[in-house]
């Protein structure tokens, strides 16, 4: 006699190529949420997301309004007694940028080899609709659904998810549930299955720096004139010493030390070696806080990084400017009791200190969210380590991920829930980046495992 996980999981196998479908016409939407010319891009990415939702036998489904891109919102309360999981996703995605870069339309989804190429595929349109699969399945094998479910996926996670705050805190007793489910997330390889338990959270500026009133001749005032250019880089060179220690007053005050139980635990998982991380990042060396391996440097300890420099004359040919102001784009990734605010305050104090009088300057912070740790041994936690083990044959291993998901620090803070991160980006799959890609194997893999963990919680 076959039980309704075993007909679950035939199901996904005879609809394996709807779920691949299904991923595809979602890639196509070019959900972009930091472009304006995007903007009905987004609103049909959420109509669509409505469709399916309903399509799944949702009590309810509606896009609500936030300050900004509005959420999706669904649910299915019909398993009294049973676990409540608040599914969580986002719609949007990143910009395409360098669009030279690709070897395909990114917004033509391709199947190359055993991927498929798009953007959004891995992060994180792929795992939506990896879960989304699963659900139809085990919707099929039950007749119902096992457990209550409800959903939150936004479109501004790739934003930094400035208005998540505010609606989780306007809508806290509609998502109340027992946990949520993020598939925002990844594994270390196609037979390495993981479960993160830690995300670093994240602090970003805008740093300005001004000089004369207006661009001058580089030959008529240079030599006279502090180049804004040339002191933001003096500036952003010295908050790093040469250990690669993060050089702001207090920075590291609120970081705990990395206990030797936990150092072992994220060492069992996986290595990575010099060479493998020249792989991995393309770059010719690794680099950082010689007392942590690169695993624990890019997991569990904080970063001070610059995303872009501007200024100046960039155009092709020369031309003989001495620049009236500079810009740069700086992040911090932080870990837990590290707080946006702080690590804003030690960065004034660090400008206040070292800026020459011979500029002016003017910070502003973008963004700001939580670092986030959940328990390793909690029931929900345990079911998907479990599922993991069942798919891919092998125990998984726990890590901690340098990236940041504010909404699970924000579901912590505002509803008090846990969240397990499952899911199933690998670690050259190109999200953010050209060609980013998600391994049709491993996609496939993902909606079993779904479906494993999801009929567990009953």
């Amino acid at each position: 006699m076959t039980t309704p996980l075993d007909r679950a999981r035939e199901h996904a196998v005879q609809h394996y190529e709807n779920a691949v479908e299904l991923m595809r016409r979602f890639c196509a939407i070019p959900s972009i949420s930091t472009l304006p010319e995007h903007e009905s891009d987004m609103t049909r990415a959420a109509e669509w997301l409505i469709e399916q939702l309903l399509a799944l036998g949702m009590d309810q489904a509606s896009v609500l309004p936030t300050g900004g891109h509005p959420v999706v919102y669904a649910e299915w309360l019909g398993a009294p007694g049973k676990p409540t999981v608040l599914i969580y996703g986002h719609y949007d995605v990143q910009p395409v940028d360098p669009i030279e870069e690709w070897d395909t339309d990114p917004f033509i989804p391709t199947i190359r080899r055993e991927d498929m190429v798009a953007r959004g595929a891995s992060d994180m349109k792929g795992q939506l609709a990896a879960c989304l699969a699963a659900l139809e399945a085990l919707r099929a094998a039950h007749g119902t659904y096992p457990i209550n479910l409800k959903f939150l996926i936004e479109g501004e996670e790739e934003i930094g998810s400035p208005n998540l705050g505010a609606f989780i805190q306007a809508e806290a007793d509609r998502l109340g549930c027992d946990f949520v489910l993020n598939c925002d997330s990844g594994i270390y390889g196609v037979d390495q299955p993981s479960i993160t338990y830690g995300l670093r959270g994240l602090a970003y500026f805008d740093l300005e720096v001004r000089g004369p009133q207006s661009d001058l001749h580089s030959g008529i005032f240079g030599g006279a004139v502090h180049n804004p250019l040339q002191a933001l880089c003096e500036l952003i060179a010295g908050m790093h010493d040469a250990d690669g220690r993060i050089t702001l007053p207090g920075f590291y005050d609120a970081v705990l030390p990395l206990e030797a139980n936990e150092r072992d635990v994220l060492a069992r998982g996986k290595t990575m070696d010099e060479a493998e991380w020249k792989r991995l990042s393309g770059a010719p060396a690794a680099w950082g806080e010689s007392d942590y391996t690169i695993l624990e440097r890019i997991g569990a300890r904080p970063t001070l990084e610059v995303n872009g420099l501007i200024g100046g004359f960039t155009g092709e040919g020369a031309k003989t400017v001495l620049p009236a102001k500079a810009q740069a784009k700086i992040s911090m990734r932080l870990v837990p009791h590290q707080t946006s605010d702080a690590v804003a305050d030690q960065l004034r104090a660090y400008l206040e200190a070292h800026a020459p009088s011979t500029v002016t300057w003017e910070l502003l912070q973008l963004a700001g969210a939580p670092a986030a740790i959940t328990r390793r041994n909690s029931p929900p936690m345990k079911a998907a380590a479990r599922a993991l083990e069942a798919v891919f044959g092998v125990e998984p291993a726990w890590r901690r991920d340098g990236g940041t998901v504010p909404v699970v620090g924000l579901l912590k803070e505002l509803l008090g829930v846990d969240t397990v991160l499952l899911g199933f980006e690998l670690p050259d799959a190109g999200f953010h980046g050209p060609n980013e890609k998600m391994h049709l194997p491993t996609f496939k893999r993902a909606i079993e495992t779904y479906i494993r963990f999801l009929n567990d919680l009953e």
